[in-house]
């Protein structure tokens, strides 16, 4: 208790001092979060009229004001990957050069770049750090933590240890990893899980195999689509409900799990659009495509982003009565399929273990990832700018050496990698039987 104390009102606000961030300020706005229409059609105005004033791209659009705010932003034309992606430097309202860089993990095969202010930045790890919260999370507890960047910078290393936390490479679990971390997690008391879904699933996986008994308080996850499989797998490993959270690489954290088996999305950060093929908003209740204008960006604004995904907005005449929170409800978020890959040893590779490898090859602009029997895979590319073969031979080996055994992988140039029917790539694709 001494120690949580200690975090929440001593090191974590020193914290924020030293490193010039705010994240104990915008965590305790957080948590009086509630609804307010008239305030998220401030916060929208504030960042249209910034966009359109101060990013070239948009001012470019000439899109003209109007005096219904929801209205104006409709007019906004849907932003992709591929435009974000080239249209990088005329989006940016600020030097990149005093910005945070942030790539996306590129777990539809198209990488992308953003840039965050220290203010941005501190926004969304107050919002990740809430919906720990909802999920059971205290400020001060162990915490089992699976994740995508191997390098742990010292700032990240002495936050670590200030939250007692145990961060394992999400792409790249052996037995040997697991069962230490497992271990780790079996002396603490109390100690949270969280991390990617299928790095979570894939832990549970090996703890029933191995017999390693770890209760957890509770378990997060995030990443990539929990599926009803995963949450059986971690419940019989590990005895606790998986709450679901919904975001993305670019800063956009939109929805998460707290007192319902739905998400409650994040209001006071995004403004969030379901919308038909055409771009037109389709009725609560109806499914149709993630449209995500992120209400906190000004650095480099992400208006009407097309995240990829389709989801459905819970009409609000079936939300729950006893609901905790007044803020809108998803009533149900279809992600891509992130299958793993398996190994004929028990090894699995799940879909970072590619997107931790793709992100840094720029020679490679779009890849999929198919296997058929426990052999090898097969790795169909399109070519990028300054392609060689030489590329091809670098990924393979970085497969191998992450997995430590033979493993055929086949690699095939395509022209096209075909969307799934969500309009989202598939990054793998198991036809294991």
């Amino acid at each position: 208790m001494v120690k949580k104390l200690l975090l929440n009102n001593v090191f974590l606000p020193i914290g924020d001092l030293v490193t010039g961030n705010s994240l104990m300020r915008n965590l305790n706005a957080l948590r009086s979060t509630q609804f307010d229409e008239k305030l998220i059609a401030q916060k929208l105005e504030k960042i249209l009229t910034y966009a359109t004033t101060h990013s070239n791209y948009y001012r470019n659009l000439r899109i003209d004001p109007q005096k219904d705010t929801f209205e104006w932003l409709k007019t906004f034309p849907v932003l992709n990957k591929h435009l974000l992606k080239q249209n990088e430097s005329d989006i940016l309202t600020t030097d990149k050069n005093k910005l945070i860089k942030h790539g996306s993990s590129g777990s539809t095969g198209i990488q992308s770049t953003v840039y965050w202010t220290k203010e941005e930045q501190s926004i969304n790890r107050a919002t990740q750090i809430l919906w720990w919260e909802w999920a059971g999370y205290r400020l001060g507890d162990p915490v089992l933590q699976t994740g995508i960047n191997p390098n742990r910078t010292l700032v990240k290393a002495v936050k670590d240890k200030l939250l007692d936390t145990y961060y394992l490479q999400a792409f790249a679990h052996s037995k040997e990893e697991a069962i230490k971390a497992l271990k780790w997690a079996s002396g603490k008391r109390n100690p949270v899980l969280a991390g990617y879904a299928s790095s979570l699933y894939v832990l549970a996986l090996y703890a029933i195999e191995l017999g390693i008994n770890v209760k957890f308080r509770t378990a997060v996850s995030w990443g990539d689509k929990l599926f009803d499989h995963y949450k059986t797998k971690i419940k019989e490993a590990f005895g606790v409900e998986v709450y679901e959270t919904y975001g993305s690489a670019e800063g956009l954290m939109m929805a998460a799990q707290y007192d319902l088996a739905h998400m409650y999305v994040m209001s006071s950060n995004v403004f969030l659009e379901i919308v038909d093929n055409q771009g037109n908003e389709v009725p609560d209740g109806e499914l149709g495509h993630v449209l995500v204008t992120n209400l906190n960006a000004y650095a480099m604004p992400l208006i009407r982003y097309k995240v990829g995904d389709l989801a459905i907005k819970m009409k609000k005449t079936d939300y729950p009565k006893n609901k905790k929170l007044d803020l809108p409800v998803l009533e149900k978020v279809i992600g891509r399929d992130t299958d793993l890959v398996k190994t004929k040893n028990g090894k699995y590779m799940v879909v970072h273990s590619f997107t931790g490898i793709f992100e840094h090859i720029p020679e490679i602009k779009q890849f999929c990832v198919i296997q058929e029997n426990l052999e090898g895979i097969t790795i169909q590319y399109i070519k990028g700018e300054n392609f060689n073969t030489v590329i091809l031979e670098k990924i393979e080996r970085l497969i191998i050496n992450n997995l430590n055994e033979d493993f055929k992988i086949t690699f095939i140039e395509v022209s096209e990698i075909l969307p799934t029917k969500s309009g989202k790539p598939q990054l793998i694709i198991s036809r294991l039987k």
